[in-house]
């Protein structure tokens, strides 16, 4: 008898425990499985965010300006945690992430704006799929859709109202909070000094012309980038050299030496 009750146990119990946030075979896996997908996502969010009319909320606490580097692998890992993690782990870092904003506000005396919230799911949603089309291939309606619900879910966790319930319903309202959400203004020029004092010059210059690869003609304007990418014409070569695995001297010469195990970290294989 003690024998059943224990196999109907764990019978019973095993599915729950091997469910994942996100499901193996989803495409989202494949886009934060890659090192330099990452890379591109969190280039073009950096240049977007730097033009949040909420981006004072990161100058509250000093961490972004003083260290913009480790604010980004810190971010990574959450990130990676909740695509990657089984849902009990990957709802538990969405919590923590949701109190360690709660503990920011609580400090500061206000609260940070519900829109600035979707402003950041939306930049994970946008710089996602257009890193992945980048560096990869072009995404069906289908794997946008269930990039798109990955994020829809993070963003139903973090308790954020007036999320668009797919995809192409989330479209018109992405370009309406790209045009009324962003400016220019010193907070933007500050954090891209910072990004150069950190990176140094000609890594500065890279991620400048990398976003420009991946950010929305709005986020372009505002920042002043000409048209001109002399990067362009190289990703293609960069994406034939993976083949042959000359991507990981290129990011050798080209990230910081403090950060390259961790973004060796970030290539996963399952």
């Amino acid at each position: 008898m003690q024998k059943a009750y224990l196999f109907s146990s764990y019978f019973y119990t095993w599915p729950l425990s091997m469910k994942y946030f996100v499901e193996p075979q989803s495409i989202v896996r494949k886009i934060w499985s890659k090192s330099d997908t990452i890379l591109f996502i969190f280039a073009g969010s950096a240049a977007e965010f730097a033009l949040n009319k909420a981006v004072d909320w990161l100058y509250f606490t000093g961490r972004l300006p003083s260290d913009p580097l480790g604010r980004l692998f810190s971010t990574v890992q959450y990130a990676r945690k909740i695509v990657f993690s089984k849902e009990e782990e990957a709802l538990w870092a969405i919590d923590t992430l949701k109190q360690i904003h709660h503990s920011v506000e609580e400090k500061r005396g206000s609260t940070i704006p519900d829109w600035a919230y979707r402003d950041v799911l939306f930049m994970l949603i946008h710089y996602s799929i257009a890193s992945y089309e980048l560096l990869e291939k072009k995404l069906s309606e289908v794997e946008k859709e269930d990039v798109y619900q990955v994020f829809f879910r993070l963003g139903e966790r973090m308790e954020l109202r007036e999320l668009p319930g797919t995809y192409t319903e989330w479209l018109p309202v992405r370009e309406v909070h790209l045009q009324e959400d962003l400016q220019a203004s010193t907070y933007s020029t500050d954090l891209f000094k910072q990004y150069k004092k950190h990176l140094g010059t000609f890594r500065y210059k890279v991620l400048i012309e990398g976003q420009k690869l991946v950010i929305p003609e709005r986020v372009k304007k505002l920042l002043l980038f000409r048209n001109v990418n002399w990067l362009k014409p190289l990703v293609p070569i960069y994406k034939i050299g993976r083949l042959v695995k000359l991507d990981r001297l290129i990011k050798y010469f080209l990230l910081p030496a403090a950060y390259q195990d961790q973004i060796k970290a970030l290539d996963r294989n399952d």
